[in-house]
């Protein structure tokens, strides 16, 4: 790159779908200059828990950008058209598709848009006074508004924080290298939908089925994703905008109220599960090939000669348990933090709890020219609640930045049809969230 490199209107920093809905929704934005870029060669999404049978858990139109703008040429619909599948998926009469397909779809869409750059490392952000600038190993970028959108950072418990991986490891890890579970004793830590997914696969094949898993979780039984109509309304632009203006203590607290509507186990797959022990134990006559711990926290591991030896303990009375497995296998979800890349910003940024503080906009509350803009994708649970890490609103969100970049209403992210009524609570300005200042393009 040059010494003088060009200064983009917007530079977007992760390839996620996140940012590839925003990257599809502004590709045709006359005078709108943007790159964004990844350090992976290609698009990808969660290949180490990309299990064969692993479906969504939304519908397929709530893809990259159809909420917002079913005409675009980036939509799913398109993509099966483009591909020649269309007729055969209605067939299948799916609602939600595999998540192989997903991807597939993503990385369609990638293939079609000009301004991404994969395999190049963004390090960290400075403000130079008048841009963003984004040094990378491929040298620097200079941005009037800058996207990150890097996704969330595995959570390990801390007791299991620095082990050997090859014995110890997150979700995320399951499939990025080979790995034989035949005959082992494999412990899996938690309840939600990727804890499900990793024991139905493990119980799936002979070449890969352990002789014994324990699997264990602090909640009170596998509960299923709640997902009925009613609920489904959560995941409504309505329902984010009033909860935006609810107090903040109010919004925690809500947030964890509602916490099966999004961290739930899809139905199908709890069937599925409850088959496949069944069928191990009582029609394979393997006994009891998989064990299920509930109410129980994992407190310790100890290395010892028997194996990693698991503690478990019960948090509603009862024994502990105190079992040798040979892996443990780590289903404990991702961390809400301050992404990497702004820790140069951070004394810049206001702060609240450890985390920045985001407005309606999606964008960071910062020091610096209103007019010049850090926006985060999935970064905004507390200011938006549980469908902020979810797809169903992937498109208006970045429609809402879009709207905000632009200086005006591209797209309607206002009200929509429903069945309940929410207190407009949140922002709101035309039927609209407010938008931001006019983009400075060409300056």
């Amino acid at each position: 790159m040059s010494e003088m490199p060009e200064t983009f209107d917007l530079v977007g920093v992760g390839i996620g779908p996140s940012n590839l809905s925003l990257a599809a929704l502004t590709s045709g934005e006359p005078g709108l200059s943007s790159v964004f870029v990844d350090h992976k060669e290609r698009f990808e999404w969660h290949p180490g828990l990309m299990l064969p049978d692993a479906e969504m858990q939304v519908h397929f139109l709530k893809d990259l950008v159809t909420p917002v703008d079913p005409t675009n040429p980036f939509s799913f619909l398109a993509f099966q058209v483009d591909t020649k599948r269309l007729y055969r998926l209605l067939v299948t009469g799916r609602s939600k598709v595999p998540r192989r397909e997903f991807e597939q779809y993503c990385q369609w869409v990638a293939a079609g848009l000009d301004n991404l750059r994969f395999g190049v490392r963004a390090e960290n952000v400075e403000w130079s006074g008048d841009a963003f600038v984004v040094h990378t190993g491929n040298g620097l970028f200079q941005a009037r508004n800058l996207v990150v959108g890097t996704g969330l950072a595995p959570r390990l418990p801390h007791t299991l924080r620095g082990r050997d991986p090859e014995r110890v490891f997150h979700t995320d890890q399951l499939l990025r290298r080979p790995r034989d579970f035949a005959g082992k004793r494999v412990a899996v830590v938690g309840g939600g939908q990727s804890g499900a997914e990793v024991v139905n696969y493990l119980l799936t094949g002979e070449d890969r089925r352990p002789e014994q898993i324990l699997w264990g979780t602090r909640r009170t039984n596998l509960l299923p994703l709640d997902d009925s109509p009613f609920v489904d309304e959560l995941y409504l632009p309505d329902y984010s905008h009033h909860f935006y203006g609810l107090p903040e203590q109010e919004r925690e607290e809500t947030v964890q109220r509602l916490r099966l509507t999004s961290d739930g186990i899809s139905i199908p797959l709890l069937e599925s599960l409850y088959r496949r022990i069944y069928d191990a134990d009582l029609l394979e006559g393997r006994g009891r090939s998989c064990r299920i711990l509930l109410d129980h926290t994992l407190e310790d591991l100890e290395e010892t000669d028997e194996g990693l030896v698991v503690h478990w303990c019960p948090t509603r009375g009862g024994k502990p348990v105190r079992e040798a497995v040979d892996i443990v296998i780590c289903a404990t979800g991702y961390e809400h933090a301050m992404p990497d890349l702004l820790l140069g910003l951070k004394d810049r940024l206001e702060i609240s709890d450890g985390l920045p503080v985001v407005g309606p906009d999606f964008s960071l509350r910062w020091d610096g020219p209103a007019e010049n803009r850090i926006f985060v994708q999935n970064a905004a649970r507390r200011e938006y609640g549980v469908a902020d890490p979810n797809l169903s609103l992937l498109a208006w969100r970045s429609a809402m930045i879009t709207n905000s970049l632009l200086g005006h209403r591209r797209y309607d992210t206002g009200s929509v049809s429903t069945a309940l009524d929410w207190a407009p609570s949140g922002p709101q300005e035309e039927d609209d969230a407010p938008v931001g200042l006019a983009l400075r393009i060409g300056r």
